[in-house]
């Protein structure tokens, strides 16, 4: 494939793609041609393409539905609709579906080329602004087999291209934010920005200036006038993490937004228009908080437009080794652990079999500990064991404590006989070594060895 900028002209007409492809060619653009939508499509999936250039008026197919396919599949890529025809209706009805810039037949010739260059440069900052956003947020690809996370995948697939609003949920963990951020980067809004907030991290009292942000001397602290995130988020999508901790006022007022879609800032009175995609999440049974009166009902319908569930790691087992191999790669590729470093077979059938009740985060942090710890270039049963499955056996028996006793001083002394045991393991039963790194005594340490009848 050359590594010119490749323009595709799509035209039912021979004599106007000769006459587009020799305009190009002279400017030194590279051109692949299409006489119909469906060839469109299938070059387009096939080829490298920088630039469509796509006549409305075609057999089959015509422009306008190829364009709305198009920008479902390729949304980075610009396309300049062309057409004998030129109505304003028909030049308004292609760039609401996402078309750069409308051309009548013939075209004039600088009109032309200035319209092909500022859409190139255009598709080159929309692929610039993805990239950054992916070193910034990480990567947005749903990772897993199993036919679970297929059905959320396709699910995305389904729902991104449209306005929708969507309600994700699932227990902590399951990467609910990963799949907001994936309907984003693959709806028509991917261009613009995505704006996140975390309902349960902001005090109610600051969450409504947050959301719709503050005038000057609203409020004591108001020294300037703040935007808040739906008017960050114009244009673009806005994603509501745990809505269920949303109090009663501010379901009120996110509610009046999304009826009017305008917004007014705290200590103001002007109406300001907002076109956002909503998406929001929840580890919480919405319905049941609807039953006890802790959230709107009304809300919850205009959220719940489109549901998508996520399962827990548990019912999911296949992808867990999908998983840990992608998330030491990741590692890999960020330099953090050697691009040698891999699983044995064994130690991922023993992963498969924890219980993981943090889910996918929890997944990731242990793979992070176990590249990182792991002394050996293959991680085996035995890190697994060492690293992992006795540290949830200490959690949990600490857990346990916390159900049985209510005795402080007893949890402690536990805590402390536990704390001391693994420190002593880790150092190989050093004692010197231990109490350095622990930065206490040697003399502590085997008093405490004597109280707590700890023996090698």
């Amino acid at each position: 494939m050359s590594s010119k900028t490749t323009i595709l002209i799509t035209d039912d007409e021979q004599s106007i793609r000769n006459v587009l492809k020799e305009i190009l060619e002279f400017e030194d653009y590279a051109t692949l041609e299409a006489e119909n939508g469906e060839e469109a499509l299938e070059k387009v999936e096939k080829e490298r393409v920088d630039l469509v250039m796509l006549d409305i008026k075609m057999k089959g197919m015509d422009g306008i539905e190829v364009l709305e396919k198009l920008k479902k599949t390729k949304p980075e890529i610009p396309v300049i609709m062309i057409s004998g025809h030129g109505t304003i209706k028909i030049a308004v009805e292609a760039t609401k579906n996402g078309a750069f810039d409308f051309l009548e037949k013939p075209p004039d010739l600088n009109r032309l080329l200035t319209s092909v260059r500022n859409a190139l440069k255009s598709g080159e900052l929309i692929q610039e602004n993805r990239e950054i956003r992916k070193e910034l947020h990480g990567n947005t690809e749903i990772i897993g087999e199993s036919p679970a996370i297929l059905k959320v995948k396709k699910m995305i697939e389904k729902v991104a291209a449209s306005n929708s609003r969507v309600l994700i949920t699932g227990e902590n963990g399951t990467g609910k934010e990963l799949v907001a951020r994936a309907i984003h980067e693959k709806s028509k809004r991917s261009s613009k920005k995505f704006v996140d907030v975390n309902c349960a991290a902001i005090p109610p009292d600051l969450l409504e200036s947050e959301l719709f942000g503050h005038e000057k001397g609203a409020f004591t602290g108001a020294s300037s006038q703040r935007i808040g995130k739906f008017e960050q988020a114009d244009g673009g999508t806005l994603f509501l993490d745990e809505i269920g901790d949303m109090s009663a006022d501010s379901q009120a007022k996110v509610l009046r937004a999304l009826q009017e879609n305008q917004i007014t800032r705290v200590g103001g009175s002007e109406r300001i228009d907002v076109d956002v995609r909503v998406l929001s999440a929840t580890n919480q049974d919405l319905q049941e908080q609807i039953e006890h009166g802790n959230f709107r009902e009304d809300l919850f319908h205009r959220l719940n437009v489109i549901p998508i569930h996520l399962p827990p790691l548990r019912e999911r087992k296949d992808d867990i080794s999908i998983l840990a191999k992608w998330f030491l790669q990741q590692l890999s590729e960020r330099e953090i652990v050697f691009a040698g470093k891999s699983f044995s077979d064994e130690a991922l059938e023993l992963l498969e079999k924890q219980s993981w009740s943090g889910n996918i985060r929890e997944l990731q942090n242990v793979v992070e500990r176990l590249a990182l710890l792991s002394t050996d270039d293959e991680i085996s049963p035995e890190d697994v064991e060492q690293l992992v499955i006795q540290k949830k056996k200490q959690k949990n028996m600490l857990d346990d404590m916390l159900d049985q006793t209510d005795n402080f001083h007893e949890y402690k002394e536990e805590a402390e006989r536990m704390f001391l045991l693994k420190k002593l393991e880790k150092y190989d039963w050093n004692v010197s070594a231990t109490a350095e790194a622990i930065d206490i005594q040697r003399s502590h340490i085997y008093n405490k060895m004597k109280k707590y009848d700890i023996e090698r």
